[in-house]
């Protein structure tokens, strides 16, 4: 006897459909019928009847018709990533960045604002979510539209959310993620900043096509990521690359270097008036720069030696003395690894792990919120 197909089973077929053909085109837009048939394996019946869903759920919108010396032009359909936004946020000690971006990865709208390193917890806390309130509010964002956030913290953030820092020590053994979320719609995501910094190296900086990559992140403190074949390592609690938290190796005292007494213009950072000092061989500023070279060493040695990564990216507030830096790390290198990874310098500035935290979030949105369309 034929075996009935039960209706559920229908209906999960349809939203197994609907989600295969959602992410085709949120991956790449637009797309022919005939495209998304060949690469979804759908027949193209079944994929002209879900387009026809998804655009009466503005999900998908037919895309203007390109040029073509005869016949009729074939319909395109492509991704409304102006459906919805993410937020990625890094609050660190000192600074906290906020973009704000489409379903596309575009990022609409910026903002960057000075913190008191002395600012407590859950105060930070408070002025996080106040910031991005007003930072929504700004930009018209209607919070149903905030499909998932991410912020970047300093600190080791296990599986569960929970959090260890020793930068915010209220913060640790804290769910910020739950926290964050306050019964607003949309997902969170709390992840760690340097973490954030190599995936976003990896999406639009320096590491694009590299697939195992040492994150250094370098500033007010030393902390390190690392992706193994293209996926970010994060480790058993989400503590892997964290070697700042070793003193033998030094790096817990490598910004006490990046000092500068010498005259800074109107505005200009330590970092920045230091490298102009170097720029123009001011010896200060160059022993600077090889004290800040010696005690990064030690550290960037055991992770080149423990991954043998094919690239080493520095990020972060020191990134100005990318030009002086990069050499001396590469001489203090040679006798200590078996060989010296290449050494680059991001180009991602302070947007750097903001700009992780919107990838994260867009990985969400794909992963889960737009498999919910579907229901």
């Amino acid at each position: 006897m034929r075996k009935r197909t039960r209706g559920h089973d229908l209906a999960g077929l349809r939203r197994l459909n609907t989600t295969v053909i959602l992410r085709a085109l949120h991956r790449r837009s637009p797309q022919t019928l005939a495209e998304l048939a060949a690469g979804t394996g759908l027949s193209r019946p079944t994929v002209e009847a879900v387009l026809e869903d998804l655009v009466a759920r503005a999900w998908v919108t037919e895309a203007a018709a390109g040029e073509r010396a005869r016949g009729r032009p074939a319909r395109r359909f492509r991704f409304r990533s102006e459906a919805g936004y993410v937020l990625g946020a890094d609050i660190g000690l000192h600074k906290m960045v906020l973009l704000l971006a489409d379903l596309g990865g575009t990022v609409l709208a910026a903002e960057r604002a000075d913190i008191d390193p002395l600012l407590g917890g859950g105060p930070r806390l408070e002025l996080l979510q106040r910031a991005t309130d007003a930072f929504l509010d700004a930009h018209a964002v209607r919070r149903d539209t905030l499909l998932a956030r991410c912020v970047g913290v300093p600190g080791v953030v296990d599986a569960g959310g929970y959090l260890t820092s020793f930068v915010v020590p209220e913060w640790s053994g804290v769910d910020l993620r739950r926290l964050l979320s306050d019964g607003e719609p949309g997902h969170s995501l709390v992840e760690n900043d340097v973490n954030l910094a190599v995936l976003a190296e990896r999406w639009q900086g320096a590491a694009t096509l590299a697939g195992d990559v040492v994150c250094v992140l370098t500033g007010h403190r030393v902390s390190c990521a690392l992706t193994i074949g293209g996926q970010l390592h994060r480790g058993g609690r989400g503590g892997a690359g964290e070697l700042g938290l070793l003193p033998l190796l030094g790096l817990d005292t490598a910004q006490e270097a990046l000092t500068w007494p010498g005259p800074r213009r109107p505005g200009e950072s330590e970092v920045a008036a230091l490298a102009r000092a170097a720029d123009r061989a001011e010896p200060r500023a160059l022993a600077a720069i090889g004290d800040f070279a010696e005690r990064l060493t030690p550290g960037i040695a055991a992770l080149a030696l423990a991954v043998d990564p094919e690239l080493i990216v520095l990020t972060g507030g020191a990134t100005p003395l990318g030009t002086h830096l990069v050499p001396l790390l590469e001489t203090r290198l040679r006798p200590l690894t078996l060989h010296v990874p290449r050494i680059a310098v991001s180009s991602l500035g302070e947007r750097g792990v903001a700009l992780g935290a919107v990838r994260k979030a867009l990985d969400l949105v794909e992963e889960e919120l737009l498999a919910d369309t579907a229901d």
